[in-house]
């Protein structure tokens, strides 16, 4: 399929249309309403079709685009610069019907609306069809979800690894000065450009593998979706790297710990191995040994081999194709040649922090989290960086620290018993946590309002219970710093400036 052409005034007068059209995500919204909308994001048209013949420009372009439907001529040339799309490669004409060649969707973030250019979604009403190899992705699942994960504080230099068509590019040109964008696929890096000119966006564009089209640069913040799939070799570059396993989701991790500055931040999707004997977690632990990076690696699902083949399989719409059954049986022989017991989706954060003796965290959280994440994955390694300054346990004592303000106690117990049986402390936002705490530890977390040094209040508590306080000091101190570690309890501004 052709590059799209449409460049300079072109993009400018398809700019002015889309805006004068009103076509946004909160119009197509309501313009489809909820029903809808939920069956699009399913890949079903029907009950938008009912709703979108009306003929006003928001119904034109969402028929065109998100539904993927001819058009007349007329109505289309009431609304856009047909000639002009027509011969940038955007729209095609059979007849009086006009029909989309590459998808162009409304998107948003809280502080303002985009349009983002990739290709048609495939596979609409039920239809399986082959996936293109240089096919490029539009907004789904996974770049929302790295999108509402990253860290939003403003920074100078800002790297989307992998960037598809430009989603991640947009996110960071709101709080970075500088952002560098790279793919394998030019098509992806021709649409990205779309996207880019069509949002008023700079982004610095660069053809390449991995980390080759930055060298030895160095950036605050690298944001990436990179195309992870667990397979013995694939050729579709948005979703398979040609590596075998997961090596590049390893060498997505390495790479970037070498090119972060001091204090800059990774996040990345990955899948990885479940090897037979082998720990998980000590194996994907080992990726960032050696970077001087704190890193919180989670693992939100885990998929048999047989579920993750058929997965991908329909993905790419090879699921009624001829080879379909060769093609998953050969997979799984791999699987087994490797000795894969499961793949796991997740998530890798890294801060260079730039100690020999980095915090690494590898956990299982399949639970529901509340989105976005960027401030609470922020905040998880701020805490961690002042925990590191308190390493001594005297200079903890003197820290005032404070319950976070979304923890609540919950006390579970027999109607009317005088004691409850379990005391629970549950975070109502981020990750959602929630732990099982003693008496003496509830008491020491309610009286944490940041006022006096944790000592005197460890001591308090040890008078009130009637124990030893040195004693209680040695037992409390370890979970103290679990609790903060964990965002139970947050620092004063004194502690942590």
């Amino acid at each position: 399929m052709e590059l799209p052409r449409l460049t300079g005034d072109g993009v400018a007068r398809l700019r002015d249309a889309l805006a004068k059209a009103e076509y946004t995500v909160d119009s197509v919204t309501g313009l489809l309403g909820p029903v809808a909308s939920a069956a699009l994001n399913r890949n079903e048209t029907t009950p938008g079709r009912r709703v979108t013949s009306g003929g006003s420009p928001p119904e034109t372009l969402t028929r065109l685009w998100p539904l993927q439907l001819p058009v007349r001529r007329a109505a289309v040339e009431r609304v856009l610069p047909l000639a002009e799309l027509v011969d940038g490669g955007l729209l095609g004409v059979d007849g009086d019907a006009v029909h989309a060649v590459v998808d162009v969707r409304p998107y948003a973030d809280e502080a303002g609306d985009w349009w983002v250019v990739s290709d048609l979604t495939p596979g609409l009403d039920g239809r399986m069809e082959p996936v293109a190899d240089d096919h490029v992705l539009g907004v789904n699942a996974a770049s929302s979800t790295l999108a509402q994960l990253t860290v939003r504080r403003p920074v100078e230099r800002a790297l989307d690894l992998g960037t598809g068509c430009g989603v991640q590019a947009l996110h960071l040109s709101r709080h970075c000065t500088t952002v560098v964008a790279t793919d394998v696929n030019l098509r992806a890096l021709a649409l990205a450009a779309l996207t880019a000119q069509l949002n008023c966006v700079d982004v610095d564009l660069r053809a390449g593998n991995l980390y080759r089209p930055v060298a030895a640069e160095q950036f605050d913040l690298i944001a990436t979706n990179p195309p992870f799939v667990v397979s013995p070799g694939g050729h579709h570059v948005y979703r398979d790297s040609g590596l075998p396993g997961d090596e590049l989701s390893r060498r997505v991790v390495a790479g970037g710990a070498a090119r972060l500055r001091d204090g800059g931040t990774l996040e990345s999707l990955a899948n990885w191995m479940h090897v037979k004997g082998q720990d998980w977690q000590e194996r994907v632990g080992a990726w960032v040994a050696g970077t001087g990076c704190d890193a919180w690696i989670i693992q939100r699902e885990v998929q048999d081999p047989a579920a993750y083949v058929e997965l991908w399989l329909r993905d790419a719409g090879e699921l009624a194709g001829p080879d379909y059954v060769s093609r998953y049986d050969s997979w799984l022989a791999w699987f087994e040649e490797q000795r894969v017991e499961g793949i796991g989706f997740g998530w890798i954060m890294l801060r260079a922090a730039r100690t020999d003796d980095p915090a690494v965290r590898v956990e299982e959280w399949p639970h529901a989290v509340e989105q976005p994440l960027g401030a609470a994955v922020a905040g998880h390694f701020d805490r961690l960086d002042t925990l590191r300054r308190l390493e001594r346990d005297e200079d903890l004592l003197r820290t005032r620290l404070h319950l976070a303000d979304d923890v609540v106690q919950e006390q579970i117990g027999p109607p009317g018993a005088e004691h409850p049986a379990h005391v629970v402390l549950r975070q109502q936002r981020g990750f959602r946590r929630a732990v099982e705490v003693g008496t003496a530890e509830a008491a020491l977390v309610g009286a944490c309002d940041g006022s006096v040094p944790i000592g005197t209040l460890v001591d308090a508590v040890a008078a009130v219970l009637e124990v030893d306080s040195p004693a209680l000091r040695s037992d409390l101190l370890p979970r103290v710093r679990w609790f903060v570690a964990d965002g139970y309890l947050e620092f004063a501004a004194s502690a942590s400036a």
